[in-house]
């Protein structure tokens, strides 16, 4: 969501409701539309949920978002954070850089995330951290814990579905593990497609319609 605007979260977001039957869908709130005013945050946070139908938003951070995530919590939108590894902040920290690789950056995560949930998320994503302390974590949290590339301890787990099925082309994350190489599929796929236009073999007899064609529908 670097880059992105609310439009554009939002239309996502109205696109994942209408394939959605019962899942929890939470909307991420883009860079630059949460680290505003209380009043401002709160407007973004509305649209979405008015707009999308989801049943909650997710904004990256820990103690310097406190009073967004309270007043948020506080006109009746279910919250979820985000710490360590932040991607909205990837370019203010020089890279992805794990997190929790020192003393004081531990205690600065335990710190974001005790603030998370006494501000009132319901749930937090925990990102690029080093194991042993998401798993700290993830025990001293009365609300769920979600890792992705942080612990098995957590209380759920991320992965993007890209990287998961094999469609990521550039380098892919170590925590990441590919179910299913569809980069593969697609491509052959693509090219006997394209072969077979080339040759003239499709379309062929079984894929064009002639007036005696008892089918109507196509």
């Amino acid at each position: 969501t670097l880059g992105a605007s609310l439009e554009m979260m939002i239309a996502h977001g109205q696109a994942v409701m209408r394939g959605s039957a019962s899942a929890c869908v939470v909307v991420d709130l883009p860079a630059g539309s949460y680290e505003v005013t209380a009043a401002l945050v709160v407007a973004s946070a509305r649209r979405v949920v008015d707009e999308t139908g989801c049943q909650a938003v997710k904004l990256e951070g820990g103690v310097d978002m406190v009073s967004q995530i309270a007043a948020i919590v506080a006109a009746g939108i279910p919250v979820m954070g985000h710490i360590g590894l932040q991607p909205q902040s990837v370019e203010k920290d020089g890279g992805y850089k794990i997190k929790g690789r020192t003393e004081e950056a531990v205690a600065a995560l335990l710190r974001d995330a005790l603030a998370v949930e006494n501000a009132g998320a319901f749930s937090v994503v925990i990102e690029g951290t080093v194991e042993r302390v998401a798993a700290d974590i993830s025990r001293r949290l009365a609300i769920p814990t979600i890792g992705i590339g942080a612990s098995g301890d957590c209380d759920g787990q991320i992965l993007v579905i890209d990287d998961m099925v094999g469609l990521t082309v550039d380098r892919v994350p170590k925590f990441v593990k590919e179910y299913a190489d569809l980069r593969s599929v697609i491509s052959h796929a693509a090219k006997s497609y394209a072969a077979e236009v080339r040759n003239r073999t499709f379309p062929g007899p079984g894929h064009v319609f002639s007036a005696t064609n008892s089918r109507d529908d196509a």
